[in-house]
This record gives structure tokens, sequence and C-alpha cells, in this order.
């Protein structure tokens, strides 16, 4: 599930920091032209870095997963069971910025467009925390999932960006609900919405039709198995999506949807 807008998406990243948006747009044109092979060049250098001793190596002998190693044959090491794991840490935005020009100016424009990169990832990650933070704390009796929020992102022009909350009663009734730049999933609603109409199963049982959410159009489905799932577009890329367990009916359904600020949403992500 991969997204549409690229680079032309950073112009958001670049208008919370005016005093870069130059850089970006010098970056842009230099990374875009015809250096762009030597730009990719220098990246893979700045991930690749020397390449690896054989003895250290997975294929290996001695390596972490060779025979003797730490997965290997025969190893005595001891299995973890303790750690904290690792620390979620969003890019700095203006440090990779800074970054970028001055790989820029010393044309090391493989390394300038990483940093650009990370500069989009960290505002991309900044409005997915936003506007999970602007979700309500519970919605139609069902209390939030601290624990099961999520934000995630691709990292490259505006793609991929996914923001979740879960909201249940610790029993059997849930809601998910997710925003998304998806490809895929705006093919397929967009498909629904342009085809009229709704579908039913053989017996005759109507499981899927169009509807509106708050003035935007929408399409619901029910199955008996996973329940009802909402699918609400949010113009040209974006879309958040509901989906109830054990919601009692498709009124109650609609009614958990309308808790949701959806032109905020919107507005957020910047979509027309």
């Amino acid at each position: 599930m991969k997204l549409h807008n690229l680079i032309l998406g950073g112009a958001l990243c670049f208008a919370c920091f005016a005093s870069e948006a130059q850089v970006l747009n010098r970056l842009k044109q230099k990374v875009e032209n015809k250096t762009e092979q030597k730009a990719g060049q220098e990246i893979d250098k700045l991930f690749g870095g020397k390449k690896k001793d054989q003895t250290n190596g997975q294929s290996g002998q001695g390596g972490a997963n060779g025979v003797g190693g730490v997965n290997g044959a025969g190893g005595n090491n001891p299995s973890n069971n303790t750690g904290g794991g690792l620390i979620s840490t969003p890019p700095d935005v203006k440090q990779n910025l800074a970054d970028a020009e001055s790989a820029y100016k010393r044309s090391s424009y493989g390394e300038a467009r990483y940093a650009v990169q990370q500069a989009m990832l960290g505002v991309e990650l900044e409005i997915g925390n936003k506007i999970l933070k602007s979700l309500p704390e519970s919605i139609s009796g069902l209390n939030k999932d601290a624990e099961s929020d999520q934000v995630a992102s691709a990292g490259w022009g505006w793609a991929g960006l996914t923001i979740q909350r879960e909201y249940n009663d610790k029993k059997d009734k849930q809601l998910t609900v997710i925003i998304a730049n998806n490809s895929v999933w705006m093919a397929g609603v967009n498909a629904y919405l342009t085809s009229g109409g709704y579908a039913q199963q053989t017996n005759g049982q109507q499981n899927w039709k169009q509807t509106k959410v708050k003035g935007y159009r929408a399409i619901i489905e029910y199955n008996e198995g996973s329940g009802y799932k909402l699918s609400v577009p949010l113009g040209q890329s974006s879309m958040v999506v509901y989906e109830g367990i054990n919601f009692a009916s498709e009124p109650d359904m609609m009614k958990a949807a309308e808790a949701i600020d959806l032109d905020g949403i919107k507005k957020e992500l910047g979509e027309q």
C-alpha cells in the first residue's frame, strides 16, 4: 500500500521553517536533474559503507549467524531476557535541514538528499502525532487503548503516513480509527463511489453502500465475521477508515464516526 505524492509535498515541511525554503528549492533542482545518478551513488555509499568482511557477515562461519556464532550451532551464549527496546526518536527537522545545506555546499548530493528525506520524515511524524493527540479520549462509551496508538511513515514525499488508534470496552466491542495516505485504498473506495448503487450477497442482504459522514461521501461495509467498515476519503490522497466490531447497528456505527473531526484532520494533512 504505497502512495502517490512525492517531493512536491515537501513544501509543507519547509513552510514550517521559512528560512530554509530556498535551500529546499536548490536541493530539489540539483537532485532531480542530471546529477541524479551521482546522487544515487552517493547515497549508496552513505548507507553501504565498506564491504563487510565475510568472516563477520551472515555467511561467515564465525559470524553472528554462523557455526559457533550467537545463533549458530554449538553456541553457549545466554538468551536475552531484559532490555527496554528502542527509543522512538523522530528526526530533528532543523538539524537535518542544516545538514542538507552543508552537504549541498560540499556537492555531496546523496547526503543532501538523505538529510532532506529525514527532515520530511520528521515533519510527517510531527503531523501524525498532532492528529493523534486531537482524537477523542473516548467514543460511544469506548475508551482509547493508549498502548495501541501508532504513527508511521514511509518518510518520502508524504507517502505512507499512517495514524491509528483503537477504542474498546475491555470486552468485545472495539472501534479502530485509521488515518492514512494509501493509494490502494483510495482507488478501491473511489471505484465504489463512482459506480453508484450498492452490492448484495446471494441471500439478498446488502453488504456495502454509499453514505455520508459529516458531509463527506463514504462507503460503509458489513461482514458478519469482521463487523462494520466505514471508509471516508479526504481530498485527493488521504482517507479515514473506521472498523467497528460488535456495534449493534449501522446507526450505532455512524454515530461513532461522527465523533471524529474530519475537517480538522483534512486541514492538518494539507488536503484540498
